[in-house]
């Protein structure tokens, strides 16, 4: 490709998404597509001779697009956001056309410094403590990761002062935790044995004093506590672990605390949100994504640690071919993690820190939370409904409750879930809240308004009458 072509095809393809961005809420936010439908339209064998990129786009629009989930429509109201913004996107355009491998200081300067710089800016935005450093990983589930190896040898290291004494593992975690600490503990070599489920409260957070009590019985059956899991914005409810009292067990008993607030991690940047990271003093290592509701496409998974130390002793190798001059006196932030290829991914954090600034990304997460809150109140003003955890931020779980018996309403809410994404408008996902099926009404899209979180009330009540009629 020449470059007066390149030229041309780089203008259609920002007009494209700029148009896509303008009319994304005309498409069915999901696709209405069958399994197997798109294979069928592309050929089994790859093209023995190269194709114009102008019938590749084509194809593009007629078959890879009807078949797409639009996450950035504004009635995506499902799981828990993944943003973008043109900001962003720009910065990733930028970041494609440099193709930089920044795996170490010497591979691209600029990348490895700037992740130090947006760092600092978000620890100090989120009111972190001054004594964690950060790194930019990619998703929540590998910085989780990445905090149980940290924590195995930490306590590997622990076992070998003791003069060889070698003690069985374990993790403790919330029975509402994201599945990736389950994923990550047998990743880890912990074995899945060695995860131990904590009992939740009402309001779906931890029981600090449950964690307490099977650290202490653990210790007696000859097991080594080694790492707990703390959640700020559970997946299913948006619960938040106490990370105070959680803190001081873990300082008391020597065991690694490491955070997962991937989604809620965000609204710390209110100043009124802040109480979530009350005991943060006792934390050992915290995630939050960008992708996920600071505007920043994925991915872009931020990670921060107490003792950095103890995160590169567990990650750094030396083979001669990355070795540099300036090794001793840099971040080399392929030791601070499991990948050694890493991309640029702190351009298009930087991009968008500059361009909304912290008043305009805090205007937008306020925005997303008085949504959340309108929905709530509706639906308490409605006594068919019944909301089912805290709203702490921008989830709602709740449910069709006309009295029927829980397998009945389970049914019920079954098909009143489904009779909603029908609709093609609006797309909710559900959990199981204590083997209730519960419906989860997340605002958190770039795009979403006042006008498309009351389309959505329309289209449930709606639903609401037909299914109960």
């Amino acid at each position: 490709m020449n470059q007066e072509e390149f030229k041309r095809f780089g203008y259609l393809f920002v007009d494209w998404v700029v148009d896509y961005l303008s009319r994304v809420g005309d498409y069915p936010v999901c696709s209405p597509l069958q399994p197997g439908e798109i294979k069928n339209k592309i050929p089994h064998s790859p093209p023995e001779e190269g194709e114009s990129i102008t019938e590749i786009f084509h194809d593009f629009e007629k078959i890879i697009l009807p078949g797409m989930t639009h996450w950035q429509h504004p009635g995506w109201f499902a799981y828990f956001p993944a943003n973008n913004s043109p900001p962003s996107i720009l910065a990733e355009l930028l970041t494609a056309g440099l193709g930089a491998q920044c795996m170490i200081w010497k591979t691209s300067p600029a990348a490895t410094e700037l992740e130090e710089v947006v760092c600092g800016w978000l620890r100090q935005m989120l009111g972190l403590p001054s004594g964690l450093a950060g790194v930019i990983q990619d998703t929540a589930s590998t910085s989780t990761l990445v905090a149980l190896l940290t924590a195995r040898e930490k306590a590997t290291d622990y076992q070998a002062n003791l003069k060889g004494i070698k003690l069985p593992l374990c993790v403790y975690a919330s029975q509402e935790a994201h599945s990736s600490v389950e994923k990550g503990v047998k990743i880890a070599g912990y074995g899945r044995e060695a995860l131990r489920y904590i009992p939740a409260d009402e309001n779906y957070a931890l029981i600090p004093e449950a964690l307490e009590e099977a650290i202490n019985q653990d210790k007696a059956e000859g097991y080594q506590p080694a790492c707990v899991v703390a959640t700020l914005g559970t997946t299913s409810s948006g619960a938040v672990d106490p990370l105070a009292p959680i803190g001081r067990i873990c300082q008391k008993h020597g065991l690694w605390l490491h955070v997962d607030a991937a989604y809620a991690g965000t609204a710390a940047i209110l100043p009124e949100k802040r109480w979530i990271l009350e005991g943060m003093e006792h934390v050992d290592s915290f995630v939050f994504n960008p992708h996920k509701w600071m505007l920043t496409n994925f991915d872009c998974s931020v990670y921060f640690i107490k003792d950095k130390e103890a995160l590169i002793r567990t990650f750094e190798i030396h083979p001669e071919y990355l070795k540099t001059g300036v090794d001793a006196v840099v971040n080399n932030y392929r030791d601070w993690g499991i990948q050694l290829g890493r991309r640029f991914r702190a351009l298009k954090l930087w991009f968008v820190l500059r361009y909304y600034g912290v008043s305009g990304l805090q205007a937008i997460i306020r925005k997303h939370i008085r949504l959340a809150q309108m929905f709530k109140e509706w639906l308490e003003d409605d006594e068919r409904f019944e909301i089912l955890a805290p709203v702490h931020f921008s989830l709602v779980c709740f449910r069709l409750n006309d009295g029927r018996s829980e397998a009945e309403l389970n049914e019920l809410n079954r098909s009143f879930h489904q009779k909603i994404n029908k609709s093609g408008r609006i797309f909710l996902t559900h959990t199981s809240l204590r083997g209730k099926y519960t419906i989860r009404l997340v605002v958190g899209s770039r795009t979403t308004e006042e006008e498309h979180v009351r389309e959505a009330w329309a289209i449930i009540r709606q639903a609401a009458d037909e299914v109960t009629k």
